[in-house]
Formats: structure tokens, sequence, C-alpha cells
């Protein structure tokens, strides 16, 4: 059964109102919602970057039963590993076992902060691979020595562990990293929906010996809104930067950069990417994609903080019911 979530998008509200939003989105009846971690927003129109670990300690304590998930965390530069470690630990615990930890190899734009520069993709994807050996190791809560290429640990033991572990979901765009990270994690993280980046990432495992069933995990965004030209001009104005591509978005590094990047991406352009406007439909059939590559979860993106409690009351519900109801008679 494929399932739905909510995203609380750090970039686009403060960390109350993210709070706030994340409890609604349980009322509403979404199955999980996933955070992004971000020092930075992608655009200045955005307005906000709360720091995501504080806020989802909260939300924790917030909401009952719905899952919870970075997507993702950088685990190399801006964070050791051994940090994400005991912040994953932690959240697990006040979440009662529904977290779990997103990993990517992060981007630009929030890790240069620390001064460090900026590894090429080659580097930054072996730093990940080493940095998921030690968050593993150290989720044991055993005692852990460790010095590899990129990270040392010094006699360092988490004190506070869940008993059922912490699964680990990895960010993939391409052969390179599916063939890296696939025998590494529990689940799979990837933002466009291809199909041959999933068949390629279950092949992967079973070439490994994994039989345990992953999740495939997308995220897209959309636009609602009851005007259609308030709903394109807001996707343009605060959503403009996804049309650059992963590749652009992981080196740019700052909103000034991405503004640069994308002054001449016009409203149209976004709009063919990002289902704006009050179509219920028009979302469900942009939303298909993703599941019919072969998706188990997918997080919706509602673009503008100051307008997900319309969304959440007035089109939400519906919207759930309706990509429900597409999902199941696809797959029959």
């Amino acid at each position: 059964m494929t399932r739905f979530g909510y995203t609380l998008m750090t970039e686009q509200a403060g960390p109350r109102e993210l709070v706030g939003h994340a409890v609604a989105a349980e009322q509403t009846g979404f199955d999980f919602e996933v955070c992004s971690d971000h020092f930075s927003p992608w655009l200045t129109s955005q307005g906000h970057a709360p720091h995501a670990w504080t806020t989802l300690g909260a939300v924790a304590h917030a909401t009952d039963a719905v899952e919870l998930m970075t997507y993702v965390t950088c685990p190399t530069m801006r964070y050791h590993p051994a940090v994400v470690a005991q912040q994953a630990a932690t959240l697990q615990i006040l979440a009662d076992g529904r977290f779990t930890l997103g990993l990517g190899s992060g981007e630009n734009l929030n890790e240069h902060v620390i001064g460090r520069g900026w590894p090429t993709v080659t580097r930054r994807h072996e730093m990940l691979t080493e940095a998921i050996h030690v968050i593993r190791e150290l989720l044991t809560g055993d005692l852990v020595d460790w010095k590899g290429e990129h990270f040392q640990i010094d006699s360092a033991r988490l004190w506070d562990v869940p008993d059922d572990g912490v699964p680990l979901a990895v960010a993939v765009s391409g052969e390179d990293s599916v063939k890296a990270f696939a025998p590494l994690s529990d689940h799979m993280v990837a933002v466009e929906p291809t199909g041959d980046l999933v068949k390629a990432w279950h092949s992967e495992r079973r070439s490994a010996g994994i039989s345990n069933p992953a999740r495939v995990i997308g995220q897209i965004p959309i636009c609602w809104d009851p005007d259609p030209d308030e709903a394109l001009r807001r996707a343009h104005d605060q959503f403009r930067w996804f049309a650059g591509g992963w590749a652009v978005n992981a080196d740019l590094p700052t909103p000034a950069g991405f503004a640069g990047a994308t002054q001449f991406v016009r409203p149209e352009d976004t709009s063919e990417s990002i289902p704006c406007g009050p179509d219920l439909d028009a979302i469900v059939d942009a939303v298909g994609e993703y599941w019919k590559a072969g998706f188990t979860d997918i997080a919706l993106i509602q673009i503008g903080g100051d307008h997900q409690e319309m969304f959440l009351k007035e089109a939400a519900g519906r919207l759930l019911e309706k990509l429900r109801s597409a999902a199941e008679s696809t797959s029959t």
C-alpha cells in the first residue's frame, strides 16, 4: 500500500509554526512526516531555517502516532556522524520508535558555513559511506574507537539508545550512489520518479544478499490554492530553485546564488514541474508518477509557509482520499 506524507519544510516556516503544522497534518490523516534539515533557505523569499532536530524533538512530543523522518541530514560536515548518531538515538526514544534517519551527501548551501570548503561528489560519497558505518556502530550502544580516512572516534559510547535501533534511509540520484548505498541502508530516498533507479536499488540489495523489504521514499512539491494565479506566483517566487536539478542545487552556496541562477526561470517553467492551483486531480496525476515508478512512500511539500493551515483544512483530507483511491486502483 502506498503511503503519503507531509513535509515540515524548515525553509518556509518557523519552529512554532512547524510543530503546529505537524499536529494538524497528523490529525488530517497523513501517514508520515518528513523534515528538511537546512542552515539556510534556498531563496530569501522563503525566509526561515530553524534547527531541524530541535523542532523534531518538539514534534515527537506533540504528535502521537505519525512516523517521523529527516529528509535529509548530511552527517559529514556541519554535523559529525557521532553527533548525528546521538541525535537520532535520542529522537527515536522521544518518538517511541516512530523515527527514521534520512541521510544524504548534502548541499553546499548548508555545509559551507563551517568553513571547510565543499568536496567533490566522489569525496562526498566516500565521506557519507564512512559516516554510515560510524553511525551504525554507535547505535549499538557499544564503546566505539574508529579511525578512518575522514573521521576519527575516540572512546565514544551512546548511553541512551532505543531498543529497536534506528532505521536508515539514504538519498541516491544515480548509478554510483545506488551501488554505494543500497547495501548500507534500510530504505531508499530519491526526489525524481525514476523507475530504473528503483529497480537498480532493489537489484543491488539482492546482489548483496539483503532480503529485508525496503521502502522507497520520494517527495514532490505542490502549490494548492483556490486561486490558480496566486498558486503559480507563489511557486515561482519560492520554488523556482527546484528547476535547476540536483547537480546544480548541490553546488550553489547561497540564496543569492540560487536567485541569480534562476533569474530567467519563468512562471510557466515552474508550472511544468509543480502542479499549481485548486485542481486536486492534477496533483494526483503528478504524484502518481512516483508510485508507478515503484515508490512506496511519497511526501508532499505544500509551497508557502503562510498557506499550510488553509491547505490542511480545506484540501489535504480530500487530496489524501483521492491519492489513496488512485494508488489502490493502479495496484490492482
